[in-house]
C-alpha cells in the first residue's frame, strides 16, 4: 500500500511528464483541456500542470470537438519556418505553446483533464498576431463513427467548416474584425510533418 501511495504523490506534468506515445506520430497521446459541453475555456497552467480557467466561452461559440494538446511538443522556430514555407506568409514565430489538437469523437465526454489516444488525419494552420498556431485534427482511436476516417479530405465538409468557424471567431466579440487567419487546411501527411517538427522544437528548447 505504501508503494502505491508513494507512486501517486506527484502527478506527472501533462506537457512535460507524459509520453507522446510509442506509436507517435501515427497515434499520439492527447491531453484534453476542454470538451464541447464546457461553457468555460480551460487551459493548462504551464508552471504547475493544473488546469486554469482562461475565460468564459463567448456567446454560443462552443468548441466543436475534444480540444487540448500533444505532450512534449512545442511551437517555436521550426513550426514558424514550416508555416512560412507552406503558407507564403510573413510569420514572426511559433506561438510558444505545445501543439494543439482537436479530437473528433462520437461519444459525449463529460469533462477534460484527461488523456486519450488519437490518430491524426489533418490540420488547420492559423496565424494569430503573426504567430504560427497549428491545430492538428485527429480521431479518437477506436471511435465507431469518426474512426473510419484516415485523412481530413474524407471528413464531411460541414464538420470542417464548424472547426474553421470556431477558430476564426473564438477570440472575437460580435461585429469585430477577425483577429485570426486560416492559411491552410491540410491532410494527414502534412499533419505528421507538423507533429514531427513540433517534437523537434520541444527537444531544441527543453532537452
Amino acid at each position: 500500500m505504501s508503494n502505491y501511495m508513494n507512486a501517486n504523490v506527484h502527478k506527472a506534468h501533462p506537457w512535460h511528464g507524459v509520453p507522446i506515445g510509442e506509436q507517435a506520430p501515427n497515434i499520439v497521446t492527447a491531453f484534453i483541456e476542454i470538451v464541447p459541453t464546457d461553457t468555460v475555456k480551460y487551459e493548462i497552467e504551464k508552471n504547475t500542470g493544473y488546469l486554469k480557467i482562461d475565460r468564459p466561452q463567448k456567446y454560443s461559440n462552443i468548441v466543436p470537438a475534444l480540444y487540448g494538446f500533444i505532450p512534449k511538443t512545442y511551437c517555436a522556430e521550426g513550426i514558424a519556418q514550416l508555416a512560412r514555407e507552406k503558407s507564403g506568409r510573413e510569420i514572426t514565430c511559433g506561438d510558444g505553446d505545445p501543439l494543439d489538437i482537436l479530437v473528433l469523437c462520437e461519444k459525449i465526454i463529460p469533462h477534460g483533464d484527461l488523456l486519450c489516444d488519437a490518430r491524426p488525419i489533418g490540420g488547420i494552420r492559423l496565424i494569430d498576431g503573426g504567430e504560427a498556431d497549428d491545430k492538428i485534427i485527429a480521431v479518437l482511436k477506436g471511435d465507431v463513427v469518426f474512426g473510419v476516417y484516415t485523412d481530413l479530405e474524407e471528413v464531411p465538409g460541414d464538420v470542417i467548416e464548424r472547426l474553421k468557424h470556431y477558430f476564426l471567431t473564438y477570440k472575437n466579440l460580435p461585429g469585430e474584425e477577425a483577429k485570426i487567419q486560416i492559411t491552410n487546411v491540410y491532410g494527414r501527411e502534412e499533419a505528421i510533418e507538423v507533429i514531427k517538427t513540433a517534437v523537434e522544437d520541444y527537444k531544441q528548447n527543453f532537452y
